[in-house]
């Protein structure tokens, strides 16, 4: 599951394309008219009030964290299934990771661990300088402060140049991005309390119910 989920960060490179030209249609404002991701006809579901109660910078940050959370989601739906399908596999550390993906975590070597860390740290202290204002220049009451020219998400990575430069176009790619998060947040959710609770995989279940 770990090798797929290096092998699969390019399966979403129009997710981290730079969006410098659709920085005004996507926007957060607080009155979240027209703000992207916003489908009908839910609409804005926010049945909390949090977006209502929250400034400009406060729902930048909400939509950052929407964001990274619904990609690395997407990836771990990919892990689950592809970790799980490629299992005993020869090519795979050796054929010693079996089981339900929620296990594999325990399986893989020591030394696997530092390269997974040391990327990891690497991918967040790049997002961190790109979008976050220096925790020495933020008000004491902006904890977290993104920066004026940072659009979140942004993270300047398109290697196959599929980002629209037609701003209409680019709301409806980043919408369909959120949509597709949201779907794999639930999803990898569900994978995990399934697996938790009977200690089968998720592929197991599937050819089980075929």
């Amino acid at each position: 599951m770990k090798l797929t989920f290096i092998t699969t960060l390019f399966a979403s490179a129009a997710a981290f394309a730079p969006s410098q030209v659709a920085q005004s249609s996507t926007a957060l404002s607080a009155s979240l008219d027209g703000v992207t991701g916003a489908l009908d006809p839910m609409g804005i579901f926010d049945p909390l009030d949090l977006a209502e109660k929250a400034t400009d910078a406060t729902l930048a940050r909400y939509r950052e964290a929407e964001l990274a959370h619904g990609r690395v989601a997407m990836l771990a739906v990919i892990g689950f299934l592809v970790g799980e399908k490629v299992e005993g596999s020869a090519f795979f550390f050796d054929a010693s990771i079996s089981g339900p993906a929620i296990t594999h975590i325990t399986q893989v070597p020591d030394g696997f661990w530092a390269v997974i860390i040391a990327f990891i740290g690497a991918y967040e202290a790049s997002r961190a300088e790109a979008g976050w204002v220096d925790p020495a220049d933020c008000p004491v009451d902006q904890a977290g402060l993104l920066r004026d020219d940072y659009s979140p998400g942004d993270l300047k990575f398109d290697p196959f140049g599929l980002m629209p430069d037609d701003p209409e176009e680019f709301d409806i790619m980043q919408t369909k991005e959120l949509q597709n998060g949201r779907l794999a947040m639930l999803a990898a959710a569900g994978f995990l309390a399934q697996e938790a609770v009977d200690g089968k995989g998720i592929i197991e279940h599937f050819t089980a119910s075929a």
